[in-house]
């Protein structure tokens, strides 16, 4: 059932991609389709970002072997172009002579996952655990503090492996769409999550780098489930409690105050057109408003999408969305635009749509300058609702269609991920931000360092965190590239506002800190090739 329906899907999709893709000229400058939904001047040839935002994916369970690829004769073959760079990667020692235990001494190397085991349960990805397994830098405690071996039927093809299965890690028979766009374009091997923990903090850091300053007033429940630890210097958000703002949250929630800031509301400000277009956020049940004696019926989220097995999958999930973490930016009722014309402007959606409505807009109304995407949970990569291949669908697809807009010439794809899942990844990141708090055990409990020097002497945001895949594709980025600059998540926010000129988020961001993207494009050469790949199997269709 599983092949028929992997083939069935990439029969459509592939149909669907080569239709709408032809050779041809890539646009340069301007805005392409003149419909004007770009917005202000920048500093690079960039005038187009477009963030995609995946799920749970530690660098060395995607590209731990790049480029090398084991290529048994039954999978999808990759194999790498002449010259091309390695990576901060999986050496002999660490694959064959790794020293991680459980609590029983046991020790596990690193083992490789075919894309008959794409579905995996989920790692333990929270704060506190995270720095365990780090070990003060020894990155030998994995399968103690973040693994979470796979029992249930669903995952019966990894379940042998018992607490090894945090070692996992994929090559390019697997994340084949991934490895080839690093040939063709720039893949980073030195990006980190802003701090250590799963999803929230990550959604939260791509848009603002900033997790401390929860309000105490918007929270329900947050504290008392250790999704928000509250502190001396303020309360920081650590946890994956939905947002605040939100009417398809559950019971635990949290909003940030209203002194903090984020891109959204620094690009509204000045006038520039942006977006967060997520699956799953167009309501089943519609938000009613109290009338007479009845009460105001909230916005329900119960929409479903099938993974590539058929599994039903919720589309929506409320802590993955972090404009709604913010009363500026959110859209509690989630509203449509009142016309498409209103999408990446002001209006009653106030900038968050349906995942439905970016290619509606791309094709009818042209690119915001700004757009961050977040696929359906069936789609997202993250383990235990997705999978490598389910995440490839989503992923090419969405890169295949850009690539037919007469924005390409202009727009810069960034490929990133929320937070590590808790996978096994050999390097410890540089901590640029020290912290104090029980939730901190980086060093000893209760620590990540000394706590000195914290940004904004605010603590629990102890960072960076676990190294994570990052991906920029554009026809200015380097071709076949690794670059090895320092970044985190906050990078994609300092980007933004160097590109437009925005003021920094600053009372404590990380944007104050973050390191630079702008190695992985080359402005001086916009190139006019375009790189089409099958959506279900990742390999080339197209390059020109």
């Amino acid at each position: 059932m599983f092949q028929k329906n992997l083939r069935w899907m990439a029969a459509v999709l592939l149909a669907t991609n080569l239709a709408a893709v032809s050779p041809g000229p890539v646009f340069a400058g301007g805005n392409g389709n003149g419909k004007g939904n770009s917005g202000g001047s920048t500093t690079t040839p960039i005038k187009h970002v477009v963030v995609i935002f995946q799920e749970n994916i530690a660098f060395d369970h995607y590209f731990g072997t790049y480029p090398d690829a084991t290529n048994p004769s039954e999978e999808v073959q990759f194999h790498a172009k002449a010259g091309t760079p390695s990576v901060n990667g999986l050496t002999e020692g660490l694959l064959d002579h790794n020293l991680n235990q459980d609590k029983g001494a046991v020790t596990y190397q690193p083992v490789r996952l075919d894309p008959s085991q794409n579905y995996t349960c989920d790692q333990n990805h929270d704060y506190t655990p995270e720095q365990q397994a780090f070990d003060s830098g020894l990155m030998d405690k994995f399968p103690e503090f973040t693994a979470t071996p796979c029992s249930a039927a669903t995952f019966s093809d990894v379940s042998g492996l018992g607490a090894g299965i945090v070692m996992g890690y994929y090559d390019g028979n697997t994340v084949t769409g991934l490895w080839n766009y690093a040939q063709h374009f720039a893949l980073n091997d030195n990006s980190f999550g802003t701090n250590f923990g799963p999803s929230t903090p990550g959604a939260i850091n791509v848009i603002s780098g900033m997790t401390g300053g929860a309000d105490p007033a918007a929270n329900v429940g947050a504290t008392a489930a250790g999704d928000v630890i509250a502190l001396a210097s303020g309360s920081a958000v650590i946890g994956d409690a939905d947002p605040f703002y939100d009417d398809c949250s559950g019971s635990e929630r949290v909003g940030m105050l209203s002194t903090n800031k984020n891109i959204g509301t620094l690009l509204s400000a000045k006038g520039i057109s942006w977006g967060w277009f997520q699956g799953g956020f167009t309501p089943t049940t519609k938000f009613a408003p109290a009338s007479g004696n009845t009460a105001a019926i909230p916005a329900a989220c119960a929409t479903t999408t099938n993974r590539i097995d058929g599994t039903p999958e919720a589309a929506y999930s409320p802590h993955h969305n972090p404009f709604q973490y913010y009363a500026a930016t959110s859209n509690p009722h989630h509203l449509p635009p009142a016309s498409i014309t209103e999408v990446g402007h002001d209006g009653q959606a106030n900038h968050l749509y349906d995942l439905s409505w970016f290619q509606k807009s791309a094709l009818a109304n042209g690119l915001p300058a700004v757009s961050y995407l977040k696929a359906n949970r069936a789609n997202d990569g993250h383990p235990s609702n997705s999978s490598p291949l389910d995440e490839q669908l989503f992923l090419v697809s969405t890169i295949n269609f850009l690539q037919t807009l007469p924005e390409w010439g202009e727009t810069a794809v960034i490929i990133a991920w929320d937070d590590s899942d808790g996978w096994y990844d050999h390097v410890m990141p540089p901590i640029v931000n020290q912290s104090t708090s029980t939730a901190d055990a980086l060093t000893a409990p209760g620590a990540c360092g000394n706590g000195s020097g914290s940004l904004a002497a605010q603590q629990a945001r102890c960072g960076y965190g676990p190294r994570l895949p990052f991906v920029v594709i554009s026809p200015y980025a380097k071709q076949n590239f690794v670059d090895h600059s320092l970044t985190d998540q906050s990078s994609v926010v300092r980007f933004i506002e160097d590109n437009w000129e925005l003021p920094q988020i600053g009372n404590g961001s990380f944007d104050q800190v973050a390191g630079s993207i702008l190695n992985m494009f080359d402005f001086k050469n916009q190139r006019s090739d375009k790189v089409i790949l099958n959506p279900a199997t990742g390999q080339v269709v197209f390059s020109h």
